[in-house]
């Protein structure tokens, strides 16, 4: 070992390091404790002891130690080295001469000084040593969240409802309907229509959007029963809510609209749009009017091609450059998140926004119920109040992306989703065209039945009867969009459009109404409940039951 100090021969006598003394070789001696070295702390500094409180005891504080020292002040030991012959002793024992030595300030033995903390006791700036950027965890060992070393037999996934009867003896209201419900009879079931309506609805935020595309719950459920209340295919009697928004008048043939047309936009923009284009003209002119701040429609994924995503058009551009169908469904009801949107939004109180939203007949009732009443949605509650204009798609049936664009176009029919230019349901087919406008595909539309939503076959409601504005094809020849305008918004939007439309007179009523006919007609065969305009607007969950045989209460069955 290197003797950074010199050797001790060389010291003068009063700076010779203390030695070890030779214990022999008795294995049972030990090494004496050096005089006056304290090798216990007392009790009094058992805690952290602020810099300004370290150092010799008040007068007042001095006295008697014990055997541990003299009564009298006096030094007893001729070799202690103090000037005064004599020492102050602190409270445990410790001369202060001894506390002193080498050094003019004091400090507790507690620890480490922190290093953040001056010699005052002040605290001052920490500096934090930087993540790393552009460097990748290791993962060679297995995934970063993959659980490691779990004892055999143990279970780690997340405990079902069941965990609350274990930890309480706490009975369950009776009238209490959770997500386990939902899940069980609409969505486990394969009848969700992915509207994203429970989504909008949980006032606590726990139901999310699965890689599925399928609702599920991302935090503890409490049993509101919102989330089945307003799902189309659940609580709400979707029948219902169109006599609340329309009257009575509003549940038969294509509904008890205002007016009708077959309209078209010349400018050279149509071409990419859907049909005649008036979707895209109405919002546009909504925008330019200052009548609203946003229009929630679809865009393509930018990862899955002809996959529609929920997107927010704030201009013309938007509009056009996302102009088009897609044949999937969005759940636009589970991004009415003003945050998700906060970048594209005007800087203003949430209460004087206003957006329009574009969806299927089933998202239009979602929105409709929801806001029919004052109940707290969460993250989604200022999205839902701010909606002031709808305008519904005609739609007979909607899919399953992965199905229709995968299984049915791919795999089966050799159609790669990269050569579709355009995707339309007319006239009872299925019909697809390439980048260049030519016809890749026409076929009768129950050729694709497998990748339709299974839930789609219960709704009644081709036309939109619940939105301002209805737009589709059917009847309206090439070119053209059917108009059908339903309430009074609908009419100031559609008034905002009109000068730059060509329009006129709808051209086939008959064909609207008899598709509309057949589509209650397909969906009389399917509902297992029974349809009724004048029952309440809401359908308890043992009832629906009753019709549908699913199970009750499977939350206690550790769903």
């Amino acid at each position: 070992m290197t003797d950074r100090g010199g050797s001790d021969e060389n010291r003068p006598p009063d700076e010779r390091l203390p030695g070890v003394p030779d214990t022999g070789d008795d294995e049972s001696e030990s090494v004496p404790p050096a005089d006056g070295v304290r090798i216990h702390r007392p009790d009094a500094e058992h805690r952290t002891i602020p810099g300004d409180q370290v150092g010799p005891g008040d007068e007042a504080e001095s006295g008697p130690v014990g055997e541990a020292g003299a009564d009298s002040g006096e030094c007893s030991d001729d070799a202690c080295g103090c000037e005064s012959g004599g020492d102050e002793v602190a409270a445990d024992g410790v001369r202060m001469s001894e506390a002193n030595t080498g050094s003019s300030e004091i400090y507790s033995d507690g620890g480490a000084t922190p290093a953040n903390v001056d010699s005052e006791g002040n605290l001052t700036d920490i500096e934090f040593t930087p993540p790393a950027e552009g460097r990748s965890q290791n993962v060679e060992n297995g995934r970063p969240d993959e659980r490691v070393q779990v004892p055999e037999g143990v279970e780690l996934d997340t405990p079902g409802y069941e965990i609350r009867d274990e930890m309480n003896d706490i009975e369950t209201p009776d009238d209490k309907t959770w997500f386990m419900e939902l899940d069980e009879a609409v969505i486990d079931d394969g009848r969700c229509i992915q509207c994203g309506t429970c989504v909008a609805a949980c006032p606590t935020d726990s139901i999310g959007i699965g890689d599925d595309d399928l609702p599920e719950l991302v935090k503890m459920c409490t049993g509101c029963s919102l989330c089945w209340d307003f799902c189309p295919r659940g609580g709400l009697r979707y029948e219902r809510q169109w006599k609340i928004t329309g009257g009575d008048d509003n549940v038969s043939g294509a509904g008890d609209p205002i007016t009708e047309f077959s309209a078209k936009v010349e400018d050279d923009w149509r071409e990419g749009a859907q049909d005649g284009g008036v979707v895209t003209s109405v919002l546009s002119h909504l925008l330019e009017a200052g009548e609203i701040d946003g229009a929630l429609i679809a865009t393509e994924s930018d990862g899955e091609p002809w996959k529609a995503e929920s997107f927010l058009a704030t201009s013309h551009e938007d509009l056009v450059e996302n102009a088009g169908s897609f044949y999937n469904q969005t759940l636009a009801l589970g991004n009415l998140s003003l945050d998700q949107w906060e970048l594209k939004l005007p800087d203003k109180d949430p209460e004087d926004l206003s957006l329009a939203m574009v969806g299927t007949p089933c998202e239009i009732e979602g929105i409709r119920a929801l806001q029919d009443f004052d109940w707290d949605y969460q993250s989604q509650d200022a999205g839902v109040r701010a909606v002031d204009y709808t305008v519904a798609l005609m739609c007979t049936k909607n899919f399953n992306y992965h199905r229709l664009i995968g299984e049915q176009l791919e795999e089966k029919r050799d159609i790669l989703p990269k050569e579709i230019g355009k995707l339309d349901v007319l006239d009872g087919e299925m019909r697809v065209y390439g980048n260049d406008g030519a016809p890749l595909l026409v076929e009768d539309i129950e050729g694709f039945h497998d990748a339709a939503l299974k839930g789609c076959d219960e709704c009644a409601d081709f036309t939109g009867y619940a939105a301002d504005l209805t737009v589709g094809s059917v009847g309206s020849g090439d070119e053209y969009s059917s108009v059908i305008v339903r309430t009074e918004q609908g009419m100031d939007a559609w008034e905002l459009a009109e000068p730059d439309l060509d329009y006129h007179d709808l051209e086939d009523r008959s064909a609207v109404g008899g598709l509309q006919s057949w589509d209650k007609k397909k969906a009389f065969e399917s509902l297992d409940r029974p349809f009724d305009p004048d029952a309440p607007r809401f359908i308890d969950y043992t009832d629906h039951a009753e019709h549908y045989g699913t199970e009750l209460n499977p939350h206690e069955a550790g769903h």
